[in-house]
């Protein structure tokens, strides 16, 4: 199995590092990669563990999202229940609502900025906004605390113009999603290979082989968490997951912090928050512009970036002629059905991978990791954790289920 049809020349098999031989390879620095080894080191510490890295911790969708620790599936609760069922829409709200405490647990928050702010989902229609008072008494009777603000207040509190009104959830915070990784990554002492890009994954005997141009490295079990890449090393795991872009920019630090509070907006479409500094950052449109946005290019588009600053225009009179200081895309790995999975990889006995966050990442990511920690060891799972067995999809695969069209951030 290869990665964008490479091979590697004589010459550069004879200059390669030497081998290094584990007990457990995760493919991936990212959220997923650096959890799943976190938690490894929780359940079997003996366990030699090696994260590989085609280039640095947190160079994919990880590290190029806003920051938003959210909880559910997305910002619409009662199309959740529609979606997936009573039961496993409030099942997946708790899931996530254990990764927030487990961040905030097992790990050191101002490692990361953890901004314990609360988070807002904010309507851009009426419709949009019946269906978040629709949703109030559900998710109360569901656990999750919630609280409904009318327009006035809403527009009030984010000193904005135009928006409906607004759940407000107590449990949504804001972090620095680079430097959690990073922290995570410190905490679970694993060997971290970066710029070591696999190219070939190969079963040998009892162990398999991960080939990258630097070294090879040998290990009785492999994890990839390589989500939107995933396809690229298997193909015959591209059902379960396709490639979507994302878009975002960052102002130059305004002259007061006036949003403290994360704000999901318009079906979470749109996404803004603002850093301590003032710098406000802002991302979403990509539902105007659907076509373009999937694949893997890195790139920014200059249509889409004027409706980033056209919301802006409408919504914050404050920010009308933004200077925006950068500009940047991430490529997330969208699922079937909107919800993340994991799953044995073909051909290599005892080793998994896990992909189709969805956009929704930091709302999974470190509980996921102690999900496929625990799958990979043979351990008994969360609850909840059933809900994201790939064996879900044979039925669907079976109607030809179409890939979903799921917010995300």
């Amino acid at each position: 199995m290869g990665a964008d049809g490479m091979t590697l020349s004589f010459w550069q098999r004879q200059a390669q590092a030497p081998e290094v031989t584990v007990d457990i390879a995760i493919v991936g620095g990212g959220l997923i990669g650096c959890s799943t080894a976190y938690w490894l080191r929780q359940l079997r510490p003996e366990a030699r563990v090696a994260i590989v890295e085609a280039q640095h911790l947190a160079a994919g969708a990880s590290g190029r999202n806003a920051g938003f620790l959210l909880q559910g599936t997305g910002p619409d609760y009662m199309g959740a229940v529609e979606r997936y069922g009573a039961q496993r829409a409030r099942a997946l709200w708790h899931f996530t609502r254990e990764n927030r405490a487990l961040l905030a647990t097992e790990l050191t928050p101002s490692a990361f900025q953890l901004e314990t702010s609360g988070s807002l989902t904010v309507a851009g229609s009426a419709d949009e906004d019946e269906r978040l008072q629709e949703a109030v008494s559900r998710m109360r009777q569901d656990g999750a605390p919630v609280a409904y603000i009318p327009p006035d207040a809403t527009n009030q509190r984010l000193m904005a113009q135009h928006f409906h009104g607004a759940l407000y959830v107590p449990s949504g915070a804001m972090l620095d999603p680079v430097a959690l990784v990073r922290h995570i990554a410190a905490a679970s002492e694993a060997r971290v290979l970066a710029h070591h890009q696999v190219v070939a994954v190969q079963a040998r005997g009892d162990a398999v082989d991960l080939v990258t141009p630097r070294r090879r490295v040998r290990a009785g079990q492999v994890l990839l968490a390589l989500n939107a890449y995933l396809p690229l090393l298997v193909p015959a795991l591209r059902q379960y997951v396709r490639p979507v872009r994302a878009q975002m920019l960052a102002t130059v630090p305004q002259p007061s912090r006036w949003l403290h509070v994360p704000a999901y907006t318009h079906d979470g479409y749109y996404y803004i928050r603002q850093r301590a500094d003032g710098t406000v950052l802002l991302g979403g449109a990509r539902h105007l512009h659907r076509a373009e946005e999937v694949g893997y290019a890195d790139e920014t588009t200059e249509a889409l970036q004027r409706d980033l600053e056209a919301y802006l225009h409408r919504h914050f009179p404050q920010l009308r002629d933004p200077t925006v200081r950068h500009r940047w895309s991430g490529t997330m790995g969208f699922s079937p059905d909107g919800l993340p999975s994991y799953g044995a990889v073909p051909g290599l006995p005892g080793s998994f991978w896990a992909a189709g966050f969805t956009g929704y990442g930091l709302a999974y990511g470190f509980h996921f990791g102690r999900v496929l920690a625990q799958v990979a060891l043979g351990h008994s799972l969360p609850e909840g954790a059933d809900l994201f067995a790939a064996d879900r999809f044979e039925e669907a695969q079976a109607k030809a289920s179409p890939f979903s069209e799921v917010s995300s951030s």
